[in-house]
């Protein structure tokens, strides 16, 4: 036994346990939370039950189990729940996710096993997607245009192709008013406003005069002119889609009158095969990743919150890269063993390891308030007190982020320079070659792998961050993008939704935490997947740079 640990095998085994328990644990949780994420875009059965309470009465829920538990009956009692001829220690219970959330005080509702005398999953229950107010659950009983009935039968059939037909029209019409409102209208919005700023600088400048007037003043009459054009083409796109309606009978019995320009899609899951689930399953996924959020951001998708993630990602890897290379050149290059070196080195170690939200208030007090507010002050003064860029922004973040990730590309980057042998260096040098020269063409490109696997470890940790941005520019729900179609097209000074952020919000600050929960999980690994794909992009150049120069270290 002696002799066998003396060799060393037993630390080689209890290193490769170690790290196998790690990456089970790792790839059981990403299992775990693409299941419970996933899961949540599959087509669910919509069940019909009648409900026994104990008076004896009998009312009917529809809705869609959301979940299944075993609890003590005493629990149960305890908390004056009423159970009839029921002498079992543990009870099932359901959480009935029930929608038609304008009729009923809460969309979700728990029914105990017991209670429940009939349970049934008829073939012709819909599922209505609506913009406002969640889906609804009932049966189609009509469809109406211009409140006149548009059935000639009965038929089921009829029912469905004219309701698939007439919700892709009113879905067609939203996006046509959606994509005119902002486009065309927001760039007339947009274009006013730049005039207002500039009739503000031109009198703060004293150049205010009759001619520029009369020419800002024909412009604003031209753009409200088209506005109006636009305004009445948005007006007929919003009457068109609310021409028509649907009558659903909902689990009350009773018949309700929906406008048909708030539907999204509608569905039968109970009619379903497997084919019809997955392409179902597919396409939600698809909405889920290219809409805007709806209902405080418990519905719909979260493009808005990808596209700031990814954009404020690489803005701080263009930003961090440069700074961080630039000195650990200095550092291994040029930098003498002295005091001062020593300092640099000490600090750098010391930034790596202050909390995530210091830098944050160190963000907000010198960046937004303090460079920011002086440039308003200098460039931006027509807009005040309004602030440009002297309120959190994407600009912001991304440069808080690349001083949080500084540290990281430092260490890298200098370790990858010490591994470049002295000799390729000295022969550069032997050559005729200024040690410029030598950096720029082969020192530096020797050492782009470890540049580059400091910037992975950087956007690693910068897309998970969320602490430092509630502070410098990231929001629950952002109007509009920081980039569009409007000059000079990237607008930094924009807040931002992110991924992080959104989970954040959806799973702590929601007023809806049942229906929020599943999107939390969604949203999770969607964040991981971001995160991978940038970072395997990365893996990808830096193997490719490795390749490239692995001659040159030999």
């Amino acid at each position: 036994m002696k002799v066998w640990f003396k060799t060393g095998k037993p630390w080689i085994w209890l290193t490769a346990g170690a790290v196998s328990i790690s990456l089970i644990a790792v790839i059981g949780l990403l299992i775990m939370i693409a299941w419970r994420g996933l899961s949540f875009f599959w087509p669910a059965a919509i069940h019909e039950m009648d409900i026994q309470a104990s008076d004896g009465s009998t009312r009917t829920i529809i809705g869609e189990i959301y979940d299944r538990e075993v609890v003590p009956t005493s629990r149960l009692i305890g908390s004056n729940v009423v159970l009839e001829n029921y002498n079992e220690e543990m009870l099932e219970r359901l959480l009935l996710k029930v929608g038609n959330r304008e009729f009923v005080p809460l969309d979700f509702t728990w029914v105990m096993e017991p209670q429940v005398v009939r349970d049934e999953t008829p073939a012709n229950l819909a599922v209505l997607e609506r913009s406002k107010d969640g889906n609804f659950y009932g049966y189609v009983v009509d469809i109406l245009e211009n409140g006149e009935s548009v059935l000639t039968s009965d038929s089921e059939e009829e029912k469905r192709a004219e309701l698939f037909a007439r919700i892709d029209r009113a879905v067609e019409l939203n996006e046509q008013a959606m994509d005119l409102q902002d486009s065309e209208i927001g760039a007339i919005n947009y274009q006013l406003n730049q005039l207002r700023l500039e009739q503000r600088r031109l009198e703060l400048n004293n150049a205010f005069t009759e001619a520029e007037a009369e020419r800002i003043a024909a412009e604003e009459a031209q753009l409200r002119a088209d506005y109006q054009v636009l305004e009445a083409q948005l007006f007929e796109y919003r009457e068109q889609a609310s021409r028509d309606a649907i009558v659903m009978r909902d689990m009350r019995n009773m018949e309700v009158t929906l406008p048909m320009y708030r539907m999204l899609d509608v569905t039968f899951p109970n009619d379903m095969n497997i084919f019809q689930k997955l392409a179902h399953f597919f396409v939600q996924i698809g909405k889920f990743v290219s809409e805007d959020p709806r209902e405080a951001n418990t519905e719909g998708g979260v493009f808005p919150a990808i596209f700031g993630t990814v954009f404020m990602v690489l803005l701080m890897s263009i930003i961090v890269t440069p700074f961080g290379v630039v000195a650990a050149v200095y550092l291994h290059e040029y930098a003498g063993k002295n005091a001062i070196t020593r300092l640099i080195r000490i600090a750098v170690i010391n930034l790596a390891g202050v909390p995530s939200i210091v830098y944050g208030v160190f963000g907000l007090g010198f960046f937004v308030y303090m460079v920011g507010g002086s440039l308003d002050q200098i460039f931006y003064p027509e807009a005040l007190p309004s602030p440009t860029f002297g309120t959190p922004g994407v600009m912001w973040s991304a440069i808080t982020l690349a001083i949080l990730t500084l540290p990281v590309v430092i260490v890298s980057t200098e370790e990858g320079l010490s591994r470049i042998p002295s000799t390729l260096r000295e022969g550069s040098l032997a050559l005729g070659a200024t040690k410029a020269e030598t950096l720029w063409r082969i020192v530096l490109p020797m050492a782009s792998p470890a540049i580059m696997t400091g910037l992975i470890l950087a956007v690693a940790r910068a897309a998970g961050e969320v602490a430092p941005l509630m502070l410098v520019g990231v929001v629950k729900s952002a109007p509009m993008l920081p980039l569009d179609g409007n000059f000079p097209y990237f607008h930094l000074d924009r807040k931002f939704m992110h991924l992080g952020f959104h989970i954040y919000d959806v799973g702590f600050q929601s007023p809806n935490v049942e229906a929020a929960r599943p999107l939390v999980y969604a949203t999770s690994f969607l964040l991981v997947t971001v995160i991978v794909g940038l970072n395997l992009t990365a893996i990808g150049v830096r193997n490719h740079l490795r390749e490239k120069y692995r001659s040159l270290e030999h």
